[in-house]
């Protein structure tokens, strides 16, 4: 009797497989970190390879720690850090160049040129998505401009280019023998490639970009009855399981937190933040620097769009206060620090590493620390870091509220960094609003699974899903209106100075 549901949540700094039964809780997982790559300031690589190797060690790791016999799972669902870009030998399975980052800014010149004709706007009608660096597109062409591997592939038709769910289900499902190549509509739409309307790559964007449509996968709903493969039995989970759901990460939480309503949003807490607000079968173009995006598509049902806040800098903050310059050796620690000292000391920190993504999108700013004085201690600086991670979420908010014309009362929220209860309570403070903590907070893996699920039947329904969601905690907003203010134009004033830094 199948009793669980496997999800594959490759992230920005690791991969976890997670079993969940039919109350949509996590059973046993696994997890594995696989390594960061700047070849130069700006660039942002992963190795492939390692997280193929990874990926399957966490899938034997999680059917050996729980004894899973065979036959116990119904079916496998992917969620993915979504931008990453990679092109492979459809022959061999190698990768032709490592995979370029989300949050590498190396195509900033290919997306000034691409401006120069309609503006940074120049393909939002069709796409949803202002030409910026973060975007799959610009990535492929750089690779297709600059590796001379990747170009003489694309020319003989052996290149295939995915973002790394097309990668993954692509080797679990036989790779070079008989693999799928295949993506979803989540993941397509953050390639500035896809047609809102059509949910199919654009023949005109392609054509500008000059990249070959036969590198490209097949798009496919996020919840798939009709399964895009088999795993091999030779494979990692050792049997032949339906890979069923696929959704970009940041997707599967919107899932993962039920948002089935138009209306609804959740803000994730990851490498970067991303709040995503559910405007159901109605496409919502932005004025107010927000992304229009896919929120998933499920079978034969019409596709269920969303607008998008996305923040590059926020748990990858913490990261780096941990591992360059050594603050503390585990990111929890953080929390210790910054409860010392009453308030950042008047300093804010911009973490525009690699730009700022919205509602700003200006890939010349880069990240400063303001306000500093003698006072200033380690404690202050951890504490600016966590406050950072809430400031701009409210950036977000208020553009949100802009587009949508609807005030947040509340804000479901998700992800790791929301263990960390002086970040949840000063974010309720800077809002305004409660921000809800769920029962359940790795929602990524749970909305891969939830898609998964209910392509097969595991899950009947919409409704059986919502039944699964509860409350942990709920942190009241207990700032004065003034404060609130004050601080918030503080980093107002702190974002300005991030501007311009990068000159052309």
């Amino acid at each position: 009797m199948t009793q669980y549901i496997a999800a594959i949540d490759q992230g920005t700094t690791g991969t976890r497989c997670i079993l969940f039964d039919h109350s949509g809780r996590p059973t046993i997982w696994a997890y594995e970190e696989h390594a960061q790559i700047y070849p130069q300031p700006g660039w942002v690589e992963h190795n492939p390879l390692e997280i193929w190797e990874k990926t399957q060690k966490v899938i034997r790791q999680t059917l050996t720690r729980g004894n899973i016999p065979s036959g116990a799972i119904a079916a496998v669902g992917i969620t993915n850090q979504r931008e990453t870009t990679l092109v492979w030998d459809r022959r061999t399975g190698q990768p032709l160049y490592n995979a370029i980052v989300w949050q590498d800014t190396r195509t900033k010149g290919i997306c000034d040129v691409l401006a120069q004709d309609g503006g940074q706007d120049r393909f939002r009608a069709v796409t949803g998505l202002p030409l910026a660096t973060y975007f799959a597109g610009p990535k492929v062409k750089w690779m297709l401009d600059n590796v001379p591997a990747v170009r003489a592939a694309a020319d003989k038709g052996d290149a295939l280019f995915g973002t790394i769910d097309t990668w993954v289900i692509w080797w679990l499902t036989g790779g070079p023998h008989g693999g799928a190549h295949v993506t979803d509509v989540t993941n397509a739409s953050r390639t500035l490639l896809m047609d809102l309307k059509t949910l199919d790559w654009d023949a005109d964007i392609l054509r500008t970009l000059d990249i070959p449509r036969s590198m490209l996968p097949d798009i496919r709903p996020s919840s798939a009855p009709r399964p895009y493969g088999f795993t091999r039995k030779e494979g990692p989970f050792g049997e032949s399981l339906a890979v069923t759901g696929n959704l970009g990460d940041q997707q599967a939480a919107l899932v993962g937190q039920t948002c089935f309503t138009p209306g609804e949003a959740k803000n994730t807490y990851g490498t970067g933040c991303f709040m995503l607000l559910n405007t159901g079968t109605e496409i919502v173009p932005s004025t107010s620097g927000l992304l229009t995006t896919l929120g998933y598509k499920f079978g034969d049902a019409p596709a269920v769009y969303a607008l998008e806040g996305s923040i590059a800098i926020t748990g990858a903050l913490v990261q780096w206060l941990r591992d360059n310059l050594g603050f503390f050796d585990r990111a929890p620690q953080i929390e210790e620090l910054a409860r010392q000292v009453e308030d950042a000391g008047g300093m804010y920190i911009v973490p525009a590493f690699s730009g700022l993504f919205a509602p700003y999108w200006r890939s010349d700013a880069r990240g400063v620390m303001v306000g500093l004085t003698r006072y200033i201690t380690k404690n202050h600086i951890c504490r600016a870091a966590l406050e950072a991670t809430a400031y701009q979420t409210r950036d977000v908010l208020e553009a949100m509220e802009k587009d949508s014309g609807v005030a947040l009362t509340s804000l479901k929220v998700d992800g790791g960094m929301v263990a960390n209860e002086l970040l949840m309570q000063f974010q309720a403070d800077i809002l305004g609003v409660p921000v809800v903590r769920p029962t359940v907070t790795e929602t990524t893996a749970l909305g891969a699974a939830y898609a998964a699920g209910l392509a097969v039947g595991f899950w009947e329904d919409l409704a059986a899903l919502r039944q699964n969601w509860g409350v942990d905690k709920t942190f009241e907003p207990g700032m004065a209106a003034d404060k609130r203010a004050a601080l918030y134009a503080g980093w107002q004033k702190a974002v300005q100075r991030t501007l311009d830094w990068v000159e052309a």
